[in-house]
């Protein structure tokens, strides 16, 4: 048995599941991996899948995705760092998984819109990596990204709280809302903030998967 096959196992995984993720050699291949599930728009209600949920049931949002991303990236002996990055009232959140390239930091991403996907690892700091993702963090014409956790390493719970759990992995949320987290904006320069003009509106309506919910109109951004 292939050592990443081994080391997912342990994890929790089923074989075939295990199989799936071994093959992900890199991140960009997780990264591609990770697109190719389809978006999960909860329409039976709110869900946070673990690892194993999401590969079974086929879909996944953010936070499911970027869990599915720390498991490749356990597998293939890089440690499981999530972060989140806060948006101010009215929009949700997104959480994206980390990867270091020397000492520059990438992500990787699960969004049903263009902008909030992919990062090289070409950012000095977790501070300019979430900054990459500020001007299209947007909902209507605000701009909503507030603040960005530090990392938050998934190795602090058993494996069984979020690769093979039956229920929302509610753990991983309450250390993610825990995490110490910094400001993005500077005091006194929120209400200052541009809007997003009217051909970034219209780019922030593209979506890979159509959202069952929109009811004959455009989907708005998911994460």
């Amino acid at each position: 048995m292939k050592p990443r096959v081994a080391r997912g196992i342990k994890l929790g995984l089923s074989e075939e599941h295990a199989e799936q993720l071994a093959r992900l050699q890199h991140p960009e291949d997780v990264q591609d991996f990770v697109n190719a599930i389809p978006m999960n728009f909860e329409k039976d209600g709110w869900t946070a899948l673990s690892v194993q949920g999401v590969l079974t049931r086929k879909r996944a949002h953010c936070i499911e995705g970027a869990m599915v991303a720390a498991c490749a990236l356990t597998m293939a002996r890089r440690p499981p760092l999530l972060m989140d990055m806060g948006a101010a009232a009215g929009d949700d959140d997104h959480v994206i998984a980390l990867f270091r390239r020397g000492r520059t930091w990438g992500a990787i991403s699960k969004s049903n819109g263009p902008y909030l996907r992919w990062r090289d690892p070409i950012y000095r700091s977790l501070y300019a990596l979430a900054m990459s993702y500020f001007p299209e963090y947007a909902k209507g014409r605000q701009k909503m990204l507030r603040t960005y956790s530090a990392s938050v390493d998934l190795r602090r719970l058993d494996a069984s709280l979020w690769v093979t759990r039956e229920k929302s992995c509610v753990e991983v949320i309450d250390m993610l809302t825990r995490a110490r987290h910094y400001s993005l904006v500077p005091r006194g320069h929120e209400g200052r903030l541009r809007e997003i003009d009217d051909v970034e509106a219209e780019a922030q309506e593209m979506n890979e998967y159509s959202d069952p919910r929109a009811a004959g109109h455009a989907a708005r951004r998911a994460s």
